[in-house]
Order: C-alpha cells, then structure tokens, then sequence
C-alpha cells in the first residue's frame, strides 16, 4: 500500500485544483514544488499592505459561469475592470483599440469616421496574404495603429524584428468601435480580494504539502509514494530532453518601492510601447486592489529570451516547437499513471479559467 493516492508535482492552479477535488472525493494527495511558495505564477507577495503580484499581472476572468461560480466559493471577488492604457513615446492611448484610442490617434468622433480611416490605410498596402507579422498587423488595423502601438512592443515581447516574426501570431487584433476601455469581453471579472493565495490555500486544506522539492532530482523516491502521479511542469524535462528542448520566452520583474509616492501611475497596467524603453509594462498593485494604502509599490517587466534553468513563461508555439511537442506527447500517452497538466505540462498559454476548466474536466474523465 502507498501513501498517497495522488503525487501532485506543481502547487500553481491546476495541481491544486486536482488536490482540492480530489481531497472532496475523499483521496490523499501530497503537493510538491520546486518553488518556496504554492500558487505557481498566480502567487502574491505581501509587501508593505499590498499584494504584489510576483510573477506578473494576473486579472481574473471568464464567459464561463460554472468557473465562475466554482472560483467564488473559495474567495470573494473586487469589481476590477481591466482598462489598461499605452504610453508611446509621452503620448497616452487607451487599449484595447477602440473609439478612445481612435479619437485620440486622428481626431475622429464617429465608428463611421474610425472605420473609414483603418480602411483607407488597409487599402494603401492592400495585403491579400500576410507574410509576416507585420503585414498581418497592417492588414487587420492600418499602419498608424501598427507604429504606434504594435510594432516595437511586439518586438520587445517576442525579441525579434515584426518582419521576421509569423503571421499567425496575430491572428487577430481586437478593434472595437465603441467608447469602450474593458479590455476584457468575458461576462466575469475581477481580482479575488485579499489576492490569489487565499482561493491556493483553501484548495490544498486538506493535502499534504512539501515545498521547495524538485520531484526530477527525487523522483524514484517520491514516485513510491502514490499510486498516480500528477505532472504539471515542462514535458520535455520531464523526459530528460530527449528530443531536445521546447523554446519559451522569459521575463524579468523589477519591483520599486515608493514610500513617498501613494499613487505612481494612476493605472494598475501601463504599455510602454517603444523601443525607447526596454520593459513592455509597468504594474502598479495596489490599484488592482483598490488600496489605499501609504506609498507604492511598482514592477517593471522585461521580456527575456529563454535558456534551460529559466523561467518559462510564453511557449514559442510555431510549426517547428509545436511539432517537437508532439513528439513528446507521444512519450506522455505511453506513461501509465501519469497525467501531465497546465500551462507547461501542456506547452500551452492557458488563461486562468481554462486552467480550472481543464483540471475538472481531467478529473470527470478519470474512473474512480
């Protein structure tokens, strides 16, 4: 007999979702991470009376209702909107594009007059099949939007030149042509109040928790443990890189503490969206929050490309990563007892309410 019915490798949201239904069906899990802390990327540090979201912006939202429902049992939820704006160069423009953005670009008051314009600048490249990024960003928005609040932010995140980058990463840009500064369409949103460890630690109650463990550099040990095995880390490590190792994009944060200043930018997010600047964004956390709290607290972030030992935070998901990846998921499906999970476990940018919606949906397959 084994001690555990479950190992969960991960402490972020997926790996506690599984630990929290699990636990209710009445099975013990034991939640291991690499990390000093649970709650993955979703973590917040408290410093000075603000939750300091470590490992970048995490705005929660959905269409989904169930989610939404299963996410307020645990916590209570603020009535933050997401209305982030860009600074290019000094001059201010609200995103996502829409008429704020498009009166203050070219003076229009009407969508007729907006439209007009995005089409008249279509219409002077006139291009049928997107090569690049950058001709599927004039193609869908016009060149004036591209400059000013596409090409150099685009290039900063991603690290390369808008001509050398795919198409297909830009499959869309949202335009909307109403006054209208929610970022977000979703029907749900909102930061939970007191921050995201709190929904974190009421899902692992009930499982055993062992944090700052590597389950690679221990894993014949922790695998007599459980019966099954949970994996939500990056698949390719996971088999020791044996095809190679899938690309990801990194990040750099770099926190700024004002004792003296109580409100630095007057925005929880801005975009700084010029080469001028070598961060994309700004956060400001006590604005998610609506804290009123003495002095603030900022973070600059700054895209880094990625190498084995990083951070991974964006996965590089073009033809030849995606096609490695499938190599892996080959090696995954023969693993018995073994199920990979999440964000780096899937080789895929999920959204926090897909991470929920994926876990639950893993476990109504399972047969208990």
């Amino acid at each position: 007999m084994k001690k555990y019915d479950y190992l969960i490798v991960g402490a972020g949201l997926y790996g506690a979702t599984f630990a929290y239904e699990m636990s209710k069906k009445g099975k013990k899990c034991l939640v291991i991470d690499r990390r000093n802390h649970i709650g993955g990327n979703i973590y917040c540090e408290k410093i000075n009376d603000i939750n300091v979201h470590k490992y970048g912006a995490h705005i929660f939202h959905t269409s989904d209702k169930e989610i939404w429902e299963y996410v307020n049992q645990f916590v209570e939820f603020n009535n933050y909107i997401n209305s982030p704006i860009a600074n290019y160069k000094g001059e201010i423009y609200n995103l996502p594009f829409n008429m704020n953005t498009f009166s203050k670009l070219w003076g229009v008051i009407t969508p007729k007059q907006a439209q007009e314009k995005i089409e008249e600048q279509k219409a002077m490249f006139n291009i049928k099949e997107p090569k690049n990024l950058e001709e599927q960003a004039i193609s869908l928005v016009g060149q004036d939007i591209y400059l000013k609040l596409v090409k150099e932010y685009t290039e900063k995140q991603w690290g390369r030149d808008c001509k050398d980058l795919p198409a297909f990463i830009i499959k869309r840009l949202p335009v909307r042509f109403t006054y209208d500064n929610n970022y977000f369409n979703d029907r749900y949103q909102g930061i939970p109040i007191g921050g995201y460890n709190v929904i974190i630690e009421k899902m692992l109650a009930k499982a055993d928790v062992e944090l700052g463990v590597d389950y690679l550099k221990n894993k014949e040990k922790y695998n007599k443990l459980a019966d099954k095995i949970v994996y939500t880390g990056m698949m390719d490590e996971y088999f020791d890189y044996k095809y190679g190792n899938l690309e990801w994009r990194s990040l750099k944060f770099e926190n700024e503490i004002y004792e003296d200043i109580d409100n630095y930018q007057g925005n929880a997010v801005v975009n700084y969206t010029s080469h001028d600047e070598k961060f994309t964004r700004i956060i400001e956390h006590k604005h998610f929050e609506f804290n009123s709290c003495k002095g603030t607290i900022i973070t600059k972030e700054y895209p880094m490309n990625w190498k084995l030992g990083d951070e991974a935070y964006y996965p590089v998901n073009d033809e030849k990563n995606n096609a490695l990846f499938a190599q892996y998921k080959e090696l995954a499906d023969k693993e018995k007892n073994v199920i990979f999970g999440g964000r780096l476990g899937n080789y895929k940018y999920y959204d926090m309410d897909k991470v929920i919606r994926a876990a639950l949906d893993k476990i109504k397959a399972i047969k208990l």
